[in-house]
């Protein structure tokens, strides 16, 4: 079928040059993507992270035009562009040379990381370490469980493990993870990943009120009673755990070398620099991430047999990190002869400070006395380690038997 007068609009032209699949896909897309910027204007996503990524999901399906005679494409991003056409692309592509200086080689998730250190306050960590370690380790269940539950729904062991991490909550993580482990999944992985952290705000309190009594909900803890931590010692921590955990897993060593050095510029307090990176650097990679990110998401990418799989698997490792955490949370109430709050334990899927806010609410919600977010962040530090430690293995042990 022939439509002369539309070759005028591409877009519109190129939706009756391809197979239905596509063209239905890409309407999709471009559906989704005004519908996730409404939820991202209305607060219920992330407005830093949705925006970006919805306005790039609706460019990138809208905007396709006929490259050659019979070849689509688009003037955004080729993400998998071969080492002898590369420069053609970085010279046509407008996002072209962020993805390939920065996405590529896992560097927007160390600047990320960065940021997130230059915010990140030590003290609870230091002040509870046993605590926050045991909680971080219970809430590590779904980066640990679904690994087998996706090879046994047909992954590869690299794509399994690059679907895991997304249970760590942390986003960065599942960035670096995914773009050594599964390259060609990294699209689909990174953006089920972040639409799913942005709803854990709305998700996780029903977990949390399915599995804990509010009587459990509303306990006090004394904020007060927390030891004091001095920022020699958490500036001194920070080198030191930067240097063991470098020297125990290099393959991570990128990630572990950009969230401490944001720490210790925190705690050196070199105030020019921790603005920097807590708004400059941080807001703008995150915001570069979720532009590229959509305009990653073409039509192709979702009709990828294993799209389906990756967001059940998704949901399956967040589902049960938040389980792990709470039953954390559960034992260190036992241990504690029931004057610890088991909200606690949510906090532990690091998705820094969200699942702290939410182990806050949902305790002020039970009892508006209860004081737990100091408790709370201590955890969330500690499971942002934890998860950078269990990426780190599973590149070291999965990854390299690929490479």
């Amino acid at each position: 079928m022939s439509f002369p007068f539309w070759e005028f609009f591409q877009g519109i032209y190129t939706l009756f040059q391809t197979e239905a699949a596509i063209a239905g896909a890409r309407i999709f897309l471009i559906v989704l993507g005004f519908f996730l910027i409404y939820l991202a204007y209305k607060r219920v996503l992330e407005p830093l992270v949705m925006i970006p990524m919805g306005f790039g999901m609706i460019a990138v399906n809208a905007g396709v035009l006929m490259i050659e005679a019979t070849r689509t494409g688009t003037l955004f991003v080729e993400p998998l562009a071969p080492p002898e056409k590369l420069m053609y692309f970085l010279q046509v592509d407008f996002l072209q040379p962020i993805y390939t200086f920065t996405f590529s080689n896992g560097l927007i998730a160390c600047l990320i990381f960065m940021g997130v250190g230059a915010i990140t306050d030590l003290d609870y960590l230091l002040a509870k370490p046993v605590m926050s370690l045991l909680l971080a380790v219970c809430a590590e269940l779904g980066t640990i469980a679904t690994l087998p539950i996706a090879i046994a729904c047909g992954l590869l062991p690299e794509e399994a493990a690059a679907i895991a991490i997304v249970g760590g909550a942390d986003g960065p993580m599942v960035l670096y993870g995914s773009i050594i482990l599964a390259e060609h999944l990294f699209v689909p992985i990174a953006v089920v990943a972040y639409i799913y952290l942005s709803i854990i705000y709305a998700g996780y309190p029903y977990l949390i009120k399915l599995m804990i009594p509010k009587r459990l909900r509303g306990i006090e803890m004394d904020p007060f009673a927390m030891p004091k931590v001095s920022a020699t010692e958490k500036f001194a921590f920070s080198v030191a755990a930067c240097g063991i955990l470098c020297l125990l897993f290099p393959v991570a060593a990128p990630l572990f070398v950009s969230f401490f050095v944001g720490v210790a510029i925190k705690e050196a307090n070199i105030l020019r620099f921790v603005e920097f990176l807590s708004q400059p650097l941080l807001y703008g990679a995150t915001f570069f991430l979720g532009l590229t990110l959509g305009a990653l998401l073409s039509a192709e990418v979702i009709l990828n047999t294993k799209v389906l799989i990756l967001m059940l698997l998704g949901m399956v490792a967040l589902l049960l990190s938040g389980i792990g955490g709470l039953a954390g949370g559960l034992i260190c109430y036992r241990l504690s002869n029931g004057k610890f709050n088991p909200l606690v334990g949510i906090a532990a899927v690091s998705c820094i400070p969200t699942t702290a806010k939410v182990a806050q609410k949902c305790a002020a919600e039970a009892n508006s006395r209860a004081m737990i977010l100091p408790y709370a962040m201590g955890p969330c530090v500690a499971g942002v380690i934890t998860s950078a430690i269990i990426t780190g293995i599973y590149v070291s042990a999965i990854g390299f038997v690929k490479w």
